[in-house]
């Protein structure tokens, strides 16, 4: 798990006895993360303040998906393929990887734990790859499932798609929070699997009128709210007035989220994921979800590195490799302004 004393990571029992792993920073930061889900519940600062929005009404119970934190859309971002919304990594119990290949990242001085997914049978149920062959030819059944239709002469068969998702959760010295997700195709019948992702994170924030998002300015948007239609952002920073559901294409490698109120930005720094979805699900969408509280919409934001657009094809034994780390910075005001240069020039 980690190259630092035992006690700086700890297994035990969450809510309703699921299984999480604590981390603990020797300066005081921690985070936690429950193995339902690969998802991560917690991160705190030196002050112990907590850094995630999860709701208070928050289910921890299978099937359902943990409301808050940083819930893992895999293999499918929202609805936008067959499988339930978001898939099905956030809703599945993954096991404590206790030797995993090596990663490359440098691990000095920080605490973190390997976590793994492998498919269920559910899983190689729900999620079939389809391939369409525009000829009528004789098919040998070896490794390929045994549903197939044949169609105005087309051929219609699936290949089990097998996986292997591997998280590592990391905790830095400076309390910064990375996770680094790599995701090989397993498959033996040769064939690829394509899929979307995004770490869906949920900020906590004072007072989510008092908050603006700078990094996004001039880049193109789908809007969720009007069909995916696509729009440019004309402001120079995204504030909140309303709901707001968007997925930003091409975006730079930060992102800032500036907290008026608490004078604390956040600043999400990614690799490999070239889209960002902003969402805040204002009052009316709060009080239609079960899992959140009436009024909790004012006090998170969800910021999301994402592969939505440009959807994602890996061959038989090809790996996929992305992470996102986080880190919460004093902000720097100027003119009764947050000085973008202290934000997103800063490393």
């Amino acid at each position: 798990m980690s190259t630092t004393e035992n006690k700086s990571v700890e297994i035990t029992k969450g809510i309703n006895g699921l299984d999480k792993v604590i981390l603990r920073e020797i300066n005081g930061s921690t985070a936690e993360v429950y193995l339902y889900g690969g998802h991560v519940t917690s991160w705190k600062n030196e002050h112990g303040e907590e850094l995630l929005f999860v709701s208070s009404k928050a289910i921890f119970k299978p099937p359902k998906a943990i409301r808050g934190g940083i819930p893992l859309c895999f293999p499918q971002f929202s609805n936008l393929g067959t499988l339930e919304a978001h898939g099905f990594a956030r809703n599945r119990v993954w096991t404590v990887d206790i030797d995993p290949p090596p990663f490359p990242s440098n691990t000095t001085n920080r605490v973190f734990v390997d976590l793994l997914l492998k498919p269920t049978e559910e899983d190689l149920k729900i999620w079939p790859h389809r391939h369409i062959f525009y000829s009528i030819f004789f098919l040998i059944l070896d490794t390929l499932c045994f549903i197939f239709l044949i169609n105005n002469f087309s051929i219609f068969f699936c290949s089990i798609c097998s996986f292997e998702y591997r998280l590592r959760v990391t905790l830095g010295p400076a309390g910064d929070l990375m996770l680094t997700s790599r995701i090989r195709n397993t498959n033996t019948d040769g064939k690829p699997f394509t899929f979307t992702f995004a770490y869906h994170t949920y900020f906590s924030v004072s007072d989510i009128s008092e908050v603006r998002v700078e990094g996004l300015e001039t880049l193109d948007f789908l809007d969720n709210m009007k069909n995916r239609e696509r729009y440019t952002e004309q402001g120079d920073a995204i504030t909140f007035e309303s709901e707001v559901d968007r997925i930003y294409l091409s975006t730079p490698t930060k992102i800032a989220i500036l907290d008026h109120e608490k004078k604390r930005t956040f600043v999400i720094r990614k690799d490999g994921l070239p889209d960002a979805v902003v969402w805040n699900p204002w009052d009316k969408k709060a009080k239609a979800m079960t899992d959140f509280g009436d009024d909790e919409y004012k006090h998170m934001l969800c910021v999301e590195a994402a592969a939505i657009e440009k959807p994602i094809t890996l061959k038989p034994g090809e790996e996929w490799k992305v992470r996102q780390e986080l880190s919460a910075v004093p902000s720097s005001y100027c003119s009764g302004q947050l000085d973008p240069n202290k934000v997103l020039q800063s490393s």
